[in-house]
């Protein structure tokens, strides 16, 4: 006679050895086990893809900024500005002059103390002016005959630190010195005056005429890679016909290649006014007055 205990255990073992094959009838044999995760291989590829996606997009971002900064260059993007330089004091006649005849600058560039019978210097009732018309300062340093050796580059770029000083010239403006094209100049000399420049509150940099036969180019191409990438070019080639501001050509100036060419003066001595007709790109903003 089969006792109930022993009915009990044969029950259990049917239920247990019928349950897989039921489960199997009714998934198919399809399922993945229980305790077995689905796999991720797949999402994760896929959210590396998205990531290279997300990725390239950056970088074509990189190359709409490329191409913003080449616009730039081209007058294209409204980041190239137009403005003077005058050897006369601003007065309200000559504002008026420009004004009338020429269009509203953006910038207007002055020299640091008198040069007699060359340049009126620039004061503070003349800074006052000009800032109250919204006009930056494009500050200029012309004392300079003789552009040759690394102490005489230091001794005029003390006095130009001094005279920036005296007039209150705020930090991080750049200080441009003058070489006209009649002047001698060495690299030597413009070693001093980025390292006298450098080593204060104010940032060098140089104006001139950049023909590539010139002894001023040729003199910056010679200084250190890092001397040539730092100092702020303001450069007066090629030379083009004095025009209003609506019919400035578009920003093409020469200069030594690793140089920030941020200006350029494409014409001299206007009939009109007592100027000169320059074109500046957005970045030089941040050198001026």
């Amino acid at each position: 006679m089969i006792k109930k205990h022993e009915i009990f255990t044969l029950v259990v073992l049917a239920v247990v050895i019928a349950i897989p094959i039921i489960y199997a009838a009714i998934t198919g044999g399809n399922a993945a086990p229980p305790d077995q995760d689905p796999p991720q291989e797949d999402t994760d590829n896929s959210n590396g893809e998205d990531n290279g996606n997300d990725n390239g997009s950056d970088s074509g971002n990189g190359s709409d900024n490329d191409s913003d900064e080449n616009s730039d260059q081209n007058g294209e993007s409204g980041e190239i500005v137009w403005g003077v330089d005058s050897a006369s004091y601003t007065s309200e006649e000559l504002f008026a002059c420009v004004i009338d005849n020429f269009g509203e600058p953006e910038v207007w560039g002055r020299y640091l103390g008198d040069r007699e019978g060359v340049s009126a210097g620039l004061d503070s009732a003349e800074v006052d002016y000009l800032h109250e018309n919204d006009i930056q300062i494009l500050v200029i340093y012309n004392h300079v005959n003789d552009a040759r050796g690394y102490d005489h580059g230091v001794e005029h770029g003390e006095q130009a630190i001094q005279f920036a000083e005296d007039l209150g010239v705020p930090e991080g403006v750049a200080l441009f010195v003058d070489i006209e094209p009649d002047y001698p100049v060495d690299a030597e000399f413009m070693d001093g005056w980025y390292d006298a420049l450098s080593d204060s509150n104010y940032e060098p940099g140089v104006y001139g005429v950049f023909t590539e036969d010139s002894e001023l180019f040729q003199s910056y191409t010679a200084m250190e890679d890092e001397v040539q990438e730092n100092m702020v070019v303001w450069t007066a080639y090629p030379q083009a016909e004095i025009t209003t501001k609506e019919n400035a050509p578009e920003f093409n100036p020469q200069g030594p290649e690793s140089a920030m060419v941020y200006g350029w003066q494409y014409a001299i001595d206007a009939e009109t006014c007592n100027i000169d007709t320059n074109l500046f790109r957005g970045e030089m903003s941040d050198f001026l007055w």
